[in-house]
């Protein structure tokens, strides 16, 4: 019994240590042994070991573990006051770095030898600063940052070159003309988000029904052209592609479906003043009338949405084969040819916000009446935009009087989701621009291209080439200030091609347009999938749409001279000695 209490002794007295080894041992002889362990003559001095073991284990230990957690705590809060340190002091230096490069760009731009030189001065400022918009996401600067700064920077060069009695009135008229491109997009994007924001949009998008994925793509792709005619290319990729989430859960096949959706999305876009931010520039500026845009690049836009979608569907593994009913088409796998199963459409529960419908048909009717406003008053777009977003304004309000927690369908919630840091790289790239053509600067570079390149179908089409690399808005501004009216009078061809050319050009490449961007990130898709899968579909449809504009203007022109020519070709055949 003795040998028991020992082993209990020690156990309790810190049997972790080097004693709990002897402990367990003898806890077992003196169960087996009994009073021959109680004989053992080494045994007496024991129990002074375990009392001593137990008085140094239990008093160190009581007070050690409050110490260990207290050593830990004070640990964790000097490793977190180390990293807000840490964080601070980063931040402190960022602060210098861009605070030293402001000012020594400030200095620069302060010396003799920039006024001296405004051309040299102007392209080395706007083509850094167009290189810093083009690597965005490697230099982690937003892009409407770095267009405000060129565009400052640019007007003080101009202002260090020709003083400000010149440059003030300059700097006046081209800003108010800027200000009626935002005003106008900052209506439009408005009206969409409150008819969204009621889910007017699943009208549309709850008539959807297929047998296949290759009629599936192919309505996809035509209600999505018609939607960005009305509404805009990247709001109508935003809708199209949240409404994929719901048909197809198969992320391969959604991708490559949302690919379509962008192609569809700037070629609808391509052909009504209203579909695309370039289109507007345009149509703003006095370069294009709304019924001969629409006339003549309507055929050419649905070329280039037809090909790509004909291509795709025929020959990629996406598009093939039989809908399956749980994604929203109505067929039943196991029987393509049978009856359509139209209880298991999913998008018959989608259920619109209060008062959606009219919402939806109110919205559509704003953007449809602008073209009409400027048709009959002559006033500006933007003065009819604003009308029918103080329209819709009014109507929500009445609508929702005394709904608070239904304010989020209201306008003023609305302006917060607009995209404000679209307008601002708007009014950045635009201000830019208007530097570089008071300059003369973009006079220069109209002239060098007529200089060598023979034809401006050709300079169209290099321009939408590129708008798949570069940003199409600086691009058509560009254009606008080489090429004068009156040289180019409204509704000519170069400017009918350009606005074709720059719409449908971004399609080429993932990163060259608001679309596909916006189809990036929503669906994770990269370059390297999209050059590989779309590009050459999407690039021979911008070709077919090229041809099909030249074939159309081209053909018309010979069929108009053809009398013309037959009747020289007669009074030639007269004279001929036959």
């Amino acid at each position: 019994m003795q040998s028991s209490s020992f082993g209990s002794s020690l156990n309790a007295g810190g049997g972790a240590g080097r004693f709990g080894g002897v402990s367990a041992s003898l806890s077992n002889v003196g169960n087996v042994h009994g009073g021959v362990a109680a004989a053992t003559p080494r045994l007496p001095r024991l129990p002074t070991l375990a009392k001593k073991n137990n008085v140094r284990s239990k008093q160190p230990l009581r007070a050690a573990e409050p110490e260990v957690e207290v050593v830990t705590a004070e640990t964790d809060e000097e490793l977190k006051k180390k990293e807000e340190d840490k964080e601070e002091k980063a931040t402190l230096f960022k602060a210098i770095g861009v605070g030293a490069l402001v000012s020594m760009s400030l200095g620069i731009l302060d010396h003799d030898w920039v006024g001296a030189h405004q051309e040299l001065s102007l392209t080395i400022v706007f083509i850094i600063g167009y290189i810093g918009i083009i690597l965005e996401e490697e230099l982690a600067f937003n892009k409407s940052g770095v267009g405000l700064v060129m565009a400052v920077a640019l007007w003080t060069i101009r202002v260090l070159h020709s003083g400000p009695g010149e440059v003030d009135p300059e700097l006046q008229e081209k800003l108010g003309e800027t200000s009626e491109v935002l005003f106008f997009l900052m209506g439009a994007m408005t009206i969409v988000e409150i008819v969204d924001a009621h889910q007017g949009f699943n009208l549309i998008t709850k008539s959807i029904k297929a047998k296949t994925n290759k009629e599936l793509l192919y309505i996809i792709g035509t209600i999505t052209f018609f939607m960005s005619a009305i509404l805009d290319n990247l709001t109508s990729t935003i809708v199209m592609v949240s409404l994929l989430r719901k048909l197809i859960p198969d992320p391969d096949r959604r991708k490559y479906f949302g690919a379509a959706v962008v192609i569809a999305a700037n070629a609808g876009g391509a052909w009504t003043p209203i579909g695309d931010v370039t289109t507007t520039m345009l149509w703003i500026n006095g370069n294009l009338s709304t019924f001969a845009t629409m006339r003549d690049i309507f055929l050419p836009s649905v070329v280039s949405l037809a090909v790509p979608m004909w291509i795709m569907g025929e020959f990629a593994e996406e598009a093939q084969g039989a809908c399956d009913r749980n994604v929203g088409c109505l067929v039943d796998p196991d029987n393509p040819d049978g009856p359509m199963l139209e209880e298991d459409n999913p998008n018959d529960e989608v259920e619109l916000a209060p008062s959606g419908k009219i919402i939806f048909f109110f919205g559509v009717g704003c953007l449809l009446f602008v073209p009409v406003f400027k048709s009959l008053t002559g006033l500006p777009p933007y003065l009819g935009m604003l009308a029918g977003l103080g329209s819709l304004w009014l109507l929500t309000d009445a609508i929702h009087y005394g709904e608070e927690e239904r304010s989020q369908l209201k306008v003023p919630d609305a302006l917060s989701r607009i995209d404000t840091q679209g307008v601002l790289f708007f009014l950045g790239i635009l201000m830019s621009i208007a530097s570089l053509d008071t300059a003369g600067l973009l006079k220069d570079l109209a002239e060098l291209l007529e200089n060598n390149i023979p034809s401006q179908e050709i300079v169209a089409t290099v321009i939408g080439l590129a708008s798949a690399v570069i940003d199409n808005v600086p691009l058509v501004a560009a254009t606008m200030g080489m090429y004068d009216t009156t040289q180019y009078p409204m509704d000519d061809e170069l400017w009918q091609l350009i606005a074709y050319c720059a719409g449908t050009g971004g399609s080429i490449l993932i990163i060259g347009s608001a679309a596909g961007v916006a189809f990036m990130g929503m669906e994770k898709a990269n370059f390297g999938w999209y050059f590989q899968k779309i590009s050459g579909p999407a690039l021979a449809g911008y070709l077919a749409g090229v041809g099909t504009y030249l074939g159309v203007h081209y053909g018309g022109a010979m069929l108009g001279a053809a009398p013309a020519i037959a009747a020289g070709a007669s009074d030639v055949i007269d004279v001929l000695p036959l």
